[in-house]
């Protein structure tokens, strides 16, 4: 079986480099062309160009793969089957019907919920207890193709954006290597899907959706948190100053539960007040229970656990995080 990769960010290297360990005969790789990165603009490849040429594979990276140039070449690759896994950009019908396996995809959701370019933070922001990887054959929708097969991976309660990530990019790649024979021995019922997701649609991540808005639930905060860790990471303001959270836990309302309401009062007036400032935490209040802040990173500074961070930076008591 011949097979075209086509991928560009790190979670698709784990799927190429166990498609070169089972053997596969790969006849292209198609990434996304180099961008340049940091201060000096330096022209950098993909994570998958740079797997595929330290094993000596063939790389192709066209500016737009719908352009007829691409396409020709493609076919010139002979693809038995190709192998999509966040390649970033739009496959036409003319390449999905190509093969004669067609195209097959590693998409980091349990299909139908979370279609779309971001089902690993949407998961950990939603408070998922389970997530998983789905394998299907493509069709012109998004992530609305068949399905093959699927494997489901449990969260844990620290689970971050960056954890589920390599996880379920390693579960993909198991999947995907297992999955493969058995679509050439038809050995495989496609299951189509449901015309409507089970969820909302896993938008692109954003660098604002990292913003704090201490409105919401402790809870939610929490989650958002974790979710937004390594990328874009969750940021809020201490005294005009950006102010990255790394980690942080729920605690219950004083004299209460962590959903006790006060009659009378708007539980969001002091959301973002800084209740308590010591070793154990920043103790922030939110539109719903108390978050403890553990981990943070101001601007120009390193991460730092709260009880190194206090000793050199003092927040006192009723400073309002966010302003």
């Amino acid at each position: 079986m011949k097979v075209v990769f086509m991928g560009t960010p790190d979670f698709s290297v784990g799927t190429l480099e166990a498609l070169v360990e089972a053997g596969y005969e790969i006849t292209g790789v198609v990434t996304q062309p180099d961008k340049p990165k940091g201060r000096g603009k330096q022209m950098m490849p993909t994570p998958v160009k740079e797997a595929a040429e330290k094993h000596g594979l063939p790389v192709y990276q066209p500016r737009r793969v719908r352009y007829a140039e691409a396409i020709e070449k493609i076919r010139e690759m002979e693809p038995d089957v190709i192998v999509v896994v966040a390649f970033g950009q739009i496959i036409t019908k003319e390449i999905l019907e190509m093969p004669k396996y067609g195209c097959i995809n590693v998409h980091a959701s349990l299909l139908p919920a979370y279609r779309g370019a971001a089902p690993i933070q949407w998961a950990v922001m939603n408070g998922d207890q389970v997530s998983g990887v789905t394998i299907m054959k493509m069709d012109e929708g998004i992530d609305t193709g068949e399905m093959l097969s699927k494997v489901e991976i449990p969260l844990a309660s620290d689970e971050t954006g960056g954890s589920l990530f390599d996880k379920l990019s390693a579960a993909g790649a198991k999947l995907l290597v297992e999955t493969l024979p058995k679509i050439e021995k038809g050995e495989i019922t496609p299951e189509k899907q449901p015309k409507e997701s089970t969820t909302a649609y896993a938008r692109m991540i954003k660098k604002e959706d990292g913003r704090i808005d201490w409105t919401k639930s402790a809870i939610e905060i929490e989650r958002q948190i974790r979710a937004m860790s390594p990328w874009p990471s969750a940021f809020t303001k201490v005294n005009g100053k950006n102010l990255k959270i790394w980690d942080a836990k729920v605690i219950a309302m004083l004299g209460g539960n962590l959903f006790s309401k006060i009659p009378g009062q708007d539980p969001t007036k002091n959301a973002g007040k800084v209740w308590v400032a010591d070793e154990t935490g920043l103790h922030v209040k939110t539109g719903d229970g108390i978050l403890v802040i553990e981990e943070l990173q101001l601007e120009g500074k390193k991460r730092m656990k709260i009880a190194d961070f206090l000793r050199g930076y003092s927040i006192e008591p009723g400073t309002r995080l966010g302003e």
